[in-house]
């Protein structure tokens, strides 16, 4: 197969072919339609997770075609087209039976675990524990944004920060997992505030329903509370570092829930606890969504109420892929890029 692939923590990305992903006992392989590029690859690639096996393919965020199914599952089948989380659970383990793939203690994933989706062919374990079957009528490059970025977000919204109608949802970020964000609590009935450093990322949140817009700086609190009327009742921190986790939290009015959905690479950063106690915060971390838990996202996909379509901003080939996941920490796209393995 043709993938993405490197070889040390930093090295180059290259476009290599590489040996077919062997089918696992209880998993399937899937010929991958799209595959998005998301940060958190940019984070592997960089080293911040040093469990990540070299040499290695990176990607997570995909939707395909199943090729082939391994002994023992009995849900799917060869052309059957699905989508899974990038969390994959065991299947067995009290939380997995629980419908808690996401915090499996023998959790697997794609692209991180072993190798990911930046290929024409990746491997998925536990397929009946992990596999999502994809609408109909849903295009690929929006169908490959469920397996990570769309599902992360809505479970942050939706189970994390239990948003309700006229609250105020402050979400700082504006990439894939924010934009997301934004779509999945304005359809909830939220008043949304968009927080980035880029003024077109911005743009396509206020495109998308956001209430109010905020360029990212330190006075990004203070003017959320302002107009909110006393702070926002939930927050995400769509970014993961120690200003935005910071800004979040002090974006809330009493009683709020601050929610973690990026990635904090090093040590844990210094949080106003003083504020967290005095006011009764809620500080929670929110990691994907497992497969149990899709359909009542996917019923609002289907009634049109959220359209991740409206997040992709394109689609690129193996070269531009390598390019942009080594430049996702400083020049990330507005919207979600997405890889076209078949060019």
């Amino acid at each position: 197969m043709k993938a993405l692939y490197y070889e040390r923590f930093g090295g180059p990305v290259e476009v290599a072919d590489l040996p077919d992903p062997a089918v696992p006992v209880g998993g399937a392989v899937i010929r991958v339609e799209a595959s998005g590029l998301c940060r958190s690859d940019w984070h592997a690639w960089v080293g911040h997770d040093d469990t990540v096996p070299l040499p290695h393919v990176p990607g997570h965020e995909f939707v395909g075609v199943i090729e082939a199914v391994g002994a023992g599952v009995t849900g799917w089948r060869p052309g059957d087209r699905v989508t899974a989380p990038f969390v994959n659970g065991c299947g067995e383990c009290e939380w997995c039976r629980a419908g808690a793939a996401q915090v499996c203690p023998r959790q697997t994933q794609p692209g991180f675990t072993h190798w990911g989706s930046h290929a024409e062919l990746v491997a998925v374990r536990a397929a009946d524990t992990n596999l999502v079957r994809v609408p109909d009528g849903l295009e690929p490059d929006a169908a490959a944004a469920l397996g990570c970025r769309f599902a992360t977000a809505y479970r942050a919204v939706t189970a994390r920060a239990r948003i309700q109608p006229g609250e105020w949802l402050a979400v700082f970020g504006a990439g894939g997992v924010g934009l997301s964000a934004v779509m999945i609590g304005v359809a909830l009935g939220a008043r949304v505030v968009a927080v980035d450093r880029s003024p077109a990322a911005l743009e396509l949140a206020a495109r998308l329903g956001a209430e109010l817009t905020v360029l990212a700086g330190d006075d990004a609190p203070e003017r959320i509370h302002e107009a909110t009327g006393g702070g926002a009742h939930a927050a995400i921190d769509a970014v993961g570092s120690v200003d935005t986790a910071n800004a979040g939290i002090r974006s809330l009015r009493r009683r709020g829930r601050h929610v973690q959905v990026g990635l904090l690479a090093g040590s844990v950063p210094d949080l106003p606890l003083d504020r967290v106690i005095a006011w009764e915060l809620d500080v929670l971390g929110s990691h994907g969504m497992a497969a149990a838990d899709y359909p009542a996202m996917l019923e609002l996909v289907a009634a049109g109420r959220l359209r991740p379509q409206e997040l992709v901003g394109g689609a690129v080939g193996f070269a531009e892929a390598a390019r942009l996941l080594q430049t996702a920490d400083t020049a990330p796209p507005t919207g979600i890029a997405v890889l076209h393995p078949a060019g």
